[in-house]
């Protein structure tokens, strides 16, 4: 902020310049938290400009004028409680954070450290992306369980066949062949995967 002053010391005019939050910004805060996610803003700016973020993305949780060394270790004192971390940053100033935390974003448009830190860089330079990242991964998950279980219960079914001698070649074959049909299908089913968002 810079104001303009007249030789009789009087303030004539305020020119005040701040970054502008993105409707995804908030969106995706939104998001994280409904997916269970415990928000924390780490911000190198002051109280101020903080509190006003905070307020407008409602965010409840958030530290100012945090220094990078400062952020690897807030980052470290949340693993230390037993959770797990994730850390979304762009700049120099966060790679020590990314670094530290268990799962790390870097904004594409981000520095090239920040970017080289990070176990996952997004394309977007838009927070959404992170909440896409998020539920990928838990819908992945989920298509990882339900193939251990397709490639299992044929197995479990045959294991009792085969023990008292009972179990044909031509069923083996065609339980295996199944229970890989099984996993593939079910694994392509993925593509189908969309956001929920435009």
């Amino acid at each position: 902020m810079a104001s303009v002053t007249h030789d009789t010391g009087k303030i004539l005019g305020y020119l005040a310049i701040a970054d502008q939050l993105r409707n995804t910004s908030l969106q995706a805060i939104k998001e994280l938290q409904s997916l269970g996610i415990e928000v924390i803003m780490l911000i190198g700016d002051n109280t101020a400009t903080a509190e006003t973020i905070a307020k407008r993305t409602g965010i409840t949780q958030y530290r100012a004028e945090v220094l990078p060394q400062d952020k690897a270790a807030e980052v470290a004192k949340i693993k230390v409680s037993g959770k797990f971390t994730g850390m979304v940053g762009d700049g120099i100033n966060d790679t020590p954070a990314l670094a530290a935390a268990d799962v790390s974003f870097a904004i594409s448009a981000g520095s090239d450290v920040a970017i080289e830190a990070a176990d996952i860089t997004l394309i977007r330079n838009d927070l959404m992306s992170v909440v896409d990242a998020i539920s990928l991964s838990r819908t992945t998950l989920q298509k990882i369980r339900q193939n251990l279980f397709f490639a299992f219960v044929y197995n479990i079914l045959g294991i009792p066949l085969a023990a008292i001698g009972m179990l044909n070649p031509v069923i083996a074959g065609a339980a295996m062949a199944m229970s890989s049909v099984s996993v593939v299908s079910n694994s392509l089913l993925l593509k189908r995967w969309q956001t929920n968002h435009e």
